[in-house]
């Protein structure tokens, strides 16, 4: 939470949001947890990149209904901004990775809708943690510092998308519900640093049958920390007066380090819906071959970055598209974009397509960037197979005929 954004306003102990600014949320571990502490997790990071990236690398396209039960892409005014540039500054990629990455840690994610008479002439993205949510008089209120100036904007001025939540003005943020969890990994990853940065040597003692004076005590310690780094690893440590030093058995897997970062990775995935494998990470029992994790891998798709999709779409569909344009024209990311690193799968959905009339040789030409192949590959084709027992090889017995007599020179005979 951006501190500037709660001068002039007063609160009280009981106010957690903008006390979190300073100490973030408590955790039994006794480690803060903000934004910036969870994202230092590399499992937090890498569920927010993907998630994000893999969102905002789909072509979003308005279209148009033919009132067939079909569609057609056109030419919106709002193509441009939402597909293309939704403002100066930013690509549509960045834009809808940023808006996306917010709404995964702050369950919220908000855009400031810009106007040109009924006209929308660019989509800025506003930061969700300096956005704070009022409602007065029953209507929302966005209230914002913009350059050190308050910003008061109403509902319809702001591109608000909400994440998982029970129906409030804002949606749910899993970094502070999951404040135990992100917690522990955090003490778990500066535990594991520590030991590291120690030399792997967790601890030891020194003995000797001499009694020691407290500048002794203090030039040991000095002497110690020569040996204390993983710099210094592997050094020859000298002892005088009888020292005898004896280092204490607590590697990593009997303190279960190793298996508690490894927990925290699968319980940090269960708070993004993320499958431990998306992220590289093979969770026990699962290995990294075969169609199970193909399985894994549209589980998330289903489960977890379609919902990020809809609720874009439907965002859209109600504040960005006007209430005469809702029943024609709608917004809609192309999932099928996230076949083209599989180029198996790509050949087996468009031969598919093409050949059961869903799709034309063109069209399917245009999925793979190649040019128009002509008039003739325009058409709707289908393979026979399955036509009535009583035509088949009729077509063919005409085909062959036809071929046979133009291979002879003879011209066809109607009456024949």
């Amino acid at each position: 939470m951006n501190f500037k954004s709660w001068i002039g306003r007063a609160f009280g102990l009981t106010d957690t949001a903008p006390w979190s600014y300073f100490y973030g949320g408590a955790s039994a571990a006794g480690k803060a947890v903000t934004d910036n502490t969870a994202m230092q997790l590399a499992t937090v990071w890498s569920c927010v990149r993907l998630n994000s990236e893999a969102a905002s690398c789909l072509p979003l396209q308005v279209f148009e209904k033919d009132g067939r039960g079909g569609r057609n892409p056109i030419d919106h005014p709002l193509a441009e901004i939402i597909g293309e540039s939704p403002n100066a500054e930013q690509t549509a990629f960045e834009f809808w990775g940023a808006m996306v990455a917010w709404l995964m840690v702050r369950g919220n994610a908000y855009a400031e809708i810009v106007k040109l008479g009924d006209r929308i002439t660019a989509l800025n993205l506003l930061p969700a943690d300096q956005v704070n949510v009022t409602r007065e008089a029953g209507e929302l209120r966005y209230k914002f510092t913009d350059r050190g100036k308050p910003v008061d904007l109403p509902a319809e001025s702001v591109l608000h998308i909400r994440g998982f939540g029970f129906g409030g003005d804002c949606g749910l943020s899993p970094i502070r519900f999951g404040v135990q969890t992100f917690g522990s990994a955090i003490a778990a990853d500066e535990a594991a640093g520590k030991i590291f940065g120690n030399g792997l040597m967790p601890s030891g003692v020194l003995s000797t049958e001499q009694e020691l004076t407290d500048e002794h005590r203090i030039q040991l310690g000095e002497i110690l920390k020569k040996y204390s780094t993983s710099t210094n690893a592997g050094k020859v440590m000298i002892l005088e007066a009888g020292m005898k030093f004896e280092q204490l058995s607590l590697a990593p897997e009997d303190m279960q380090m190793l298996e508690t970062r490894r927990f925290n990775v699968e319980e940090i995935c269960r708070w993004f819906g993320v499958p431990p494998v998306v992220i590289c990470h093979a969770a026990q029992g699962v290995t990294a071959w075969g169609t199970g994790i193909e399985q894994l891998l549209l589980q998330w798709l289903t489960t977890g970055l379609n919902p990020i999709l809809t609720r874009i779409e439907k965002r859209i569909a109600k504040q960005l598209i006007g209430p005469g344009e809702r029943r024609r024209f709608y917004a809609e990311f192309n999932r099928e974009a996230l076949l083209q690193a599989d180029s198996a799968a790509k050949a087996s959905f468009l031969s598919t397509m093409v050949q059961n009339a869903l799709m034309s040789r063109n069209e399917a030409r245009g999925k793979l960037n190649l040019p128009h192949a002509g008039a003739a590959a325009d058409a709707l084709t289908a393979q026979t197979n399955l036509a009535p027992l009583e035509r088949l090889g009729g077509d063919n017995a005409a085909a062959a005929k036809a071929a046979f007599r133009s291979w002879l020179g003879i011209e066809e005979n109607k009456n024949d």
